[in-house]
């Protein structure tokens, strides 16, 4: 009896419906009830909510709610065991002409089923689409669709359609040097830059440009690298890696196509040796890694490959350039993966540690970091707010492992934290991992895998948000301190913000460091949060460029005490009382006051010297002490001793001698013989 009952339930809950073709014809649902999709026959959606990605055919169904409610679709049902599915959900109030992608889910189920949750509204006609994508035209699953009493997200996005042409759309970064951000779509012969008016919306410029050999297929990465005021751009292709430089205005770009072969994954522009001068950083996929110096003098970049990642196999795929040791310099994260081989050099990831004189060494087992899970990217932030960076290992399968949290001792080493912060139980998968404050409390969140945000609740627990989106270039697209993204399916989602929640941002523009201030360090600190830090880097995630300036949300605190900004020469700004909700705009040294050792009755000898050098009247090991070559570049090889500097490891030559005692800068020159 009880079988006969349930077969006679199932024959009355589960339909096959036929006139499902297009959006026209699409046929209508209701909830808690189970549907069987068959034969894939109909026509495609015209704008796809995966990165652009679209099938030949599609399956089209509609429901309109008649109540407010959170509406679940999933394909994770007996039925469906085994298959592969994929769901699009559009808003259809302007028509079948005029559907609006809300979001979809890819995989998040079991297997390669899916599961979407979304919010919707009584009356309004909603467009559920299936395609072919991943399957054949017979991939045979069922589907339903349940409601559940609303619930509020504490985070939301409304999404537009920025209707940008180029290829590639996934750049967010100020491009005119407004200190707002801007969009760059690019194809291999031009650049269209959608700028950011300071009264909302976008204007685009579409550029020409030589005709570039490798198209950022895999990463793009921008930053000042010829110091002329004007962000250039990196681009990581399958073959190699392509040079776009701007002229003295931004308004026209000189491509350099590179000779050498790279199977390019993220890269990255970074001081790397510390001369003021960006260089670039690329991740090699089957060979070691590659970087390109910057010459210094006009700009040009020069090959360089070894010695940051050297496995013959590759299996690099991400590099983070970050100051995870609190030393004042960068140090490099490499995310690996065994797509480069089988060895244990190409499936470990690697912490390699910055000496201070222009060489590495290899930290990964010392620090605890030398781990085989397989992720395309990880994340750098400070989610505990003690002042020094921690780390989401983000996987891309679970086959070698599953996500995990390494916060940091402060002592070179890291503790794997993971088990009771939610991200332990987070199945999700993706290559795309980025840390971002969205909802302005004080504390990063991580944007990870399947449209999900982990909203961090200031404990070191985090909590699942999904947004309906994935992964994309982050910025301020709308200049009001919440940070907005834009998706490689060509969509802007602006963050709807929160009244309760205030914030600020920082541009860092490099005198004596690099033009960007890349690898300064950042700080804010208020009353009740403490200290808040970022690291300025290019190049986040896997793919995308987001925004160079620096964003901190401050909850509820209405006053900041003091930035401090450390910046990759060496000098410190602090910025004391500065206003909240708004953008402050830093040059490097521009708080100091700039004295000469003879104006300020110090002096230096003996100079010229040979070992040592003395200052009358100045405590050293109360001061910070640089000494930059001719060329600018700052020098590490010295040491204090006695309350004096010793000099004997330095070439011989002319050199710059800087001591930073407060707000005041005492510079002087010295010959070392």
């Amino acid at each position: 009896m009880k079988k006969t009952t349930f077969f006679l339930f199932f024959i009355l809950s589960s339909f096959l419906v036929s006139a499902q073709n297009d959006c026209t014809s699409a046929s209508t649902i209701v909830a808690n009830t189970i549907y069987s999709v068959g034969v894939f026959d109909g026509t495609p959606v015209t704008s796809s909510c995966f990165d652009g990605n679209i099938g030949n055919n599609g399956e089209w169904y509609t429901y309109t709610p008649t109540t407010d409610a959170t509406v679940t679709v999933t394909t994770d049902l007996p039925n469906s065991a085994g298959k592969d599915t994929r769901i699009q959900v559009y808003n259809g109030s302007g028509g079948c002409a005029g559907l609006v992608c809300i979001g979809g889910d890819d995989d998040s189920a079991t297997g390669f089923l899916s599961t979407y949750t979304f919010n919707v509204t009584n009356g309004t006609t909603y467009y559920i689409v299936f395609d072919n994508y991943w399957v054949n035209n017979t991939n045979n699953f069922d589907f339903r669709l349940t409601e559940a009493p609303i619930v509020v997200s504490p985070i939301t996005f409304t999404s537009s359609t920025l209707g940008a042409t180029g290829q590639y759309k996934n750049c967010v970064v100020d491009m005119n040097n407004d200190y707002l951000d801007d969009i760059v779509t690019v194809d291999n012969n031009n650049l269209n830059i959608h700028y950011q008016q300071a009264g909302g919306g976008f204007t685009t410029t579409n550029i020409a440009t030589a005709t570039a050999d490798d198209v950022p297929s895999w990463s793009i990465a921008a930053g000042d690298f010829n110091k002329d005021g004007f962000n250039d751009l990196l681009y990581g292709g399958g073959n190699g890696a392509t040079f776009v430089a701007s002229n003295a205005t931004g308004t026209a770009y000189t491509v350099t196509s590179n000779p050498e072969y790279i199977f390019s994954q993220r890269s990255n522009f970074v001081d790397i040796n510390n001369d003021g001068h960006l260089d670039a950083f690329v991740c090699h996929d089957v060979d070691p890694n590659v970087y390109y110096l910057n010459n210094g003098v006009d700009n040009t970049l020069v090959y360089n490959q070894g010695g940051l990642g050297d496995s013959p196999t590759g299996g690099n795929y991400a590099s983070s350039w970050v100051d995870y040791d609190n030393d004042g310099d960068v140090d490099l994260f490499l995310a690996k993966c065994n797509g480069g081989g089988a060895s244990a050099d190409a499936r470990h990831n690697e912490m390699h540690r910055n000496n201070g004189d222009g060489t590495f060494t290899d930290v990964s087992i010392a620090s605890g970091l030398r781990d085989p899970i397989q992720t395309w990217s990880s994340a750098w932030g400070d989610y505990d707010n003690d002042g020094d960076l921690d780390l989401f290992v983000g996987a891309s399968s679970f086959i070698d492992g599953q996500h995990k949290l390494m916060t940091n001792n402060n002592d070179g080493t890291f503790t794997d934290s993971t088990t009771g912060t939610g991200l332990d139980t987070f199945t999700g998968t993706s290559i795309e991992h980025i840390t971002h404050d969205f909802d302005n409390d004080g504390f990063l969140d991580l944007f990870t895998a399947d449209n999900t945000i982990m909203l961090n609740n200031q404990d070191m627990t985090f909590t699942a948000i999904d947004v309906g989106f994935s992964v994309g270039a982050v910025g301020d697209l709308n200049n009001d301190g919440f940070l907005d993204v834009y998706n490689s399916n060509d969509r802007i989602y602006m963050n709807d913000g929160n009244s309760g929640h205030n914030w600020v941002k920082i541009n860092t523009q490099g005198v004596q460091s690099n033009s960007n201030g890349i690898g300064a360090r950042v700080e804010v600190y208020t009353a009740n949060l403490g200290m808040q830090i970022r690291d300025v880097i290019t190049g986040n995630g896997f793919r995308h460029m987001s925004s160079l300036t620096t964003h901190f949300g401050l909850g509820s605190e209405t006053a900041i005490t003091q930035i401090i900004i450390k910046w990759p020469s060496g000098i410190t700004d602090t910025i004391t009382n500065p206003g909240i909700n708004q953008t402050h705009n830093v040059i490097e040294g521009s708080t100091l006051n700039v004295l000469d050792f003879i104006l300020d009755n110090k002096a230096i000898y003996p100079n010229p010297t040979t070992d040592f050098i003395q200052i009358t009247d100045v405590d050293l090991s109360d001061v910070t002490t640089l000494i930059f070559d001719i060329n600018g570049r700052r020098v590490y090889n010295f040491k204090i001793e006695n309350n004096a500097i010793n000099v004997s490891h330095l070439a011989s030559g002319t050199y710059f001698l800087t001591l930073q005692e407060g707000n005041k800068l005492l510079k002087h020159q010295f010959i070392k013989k």
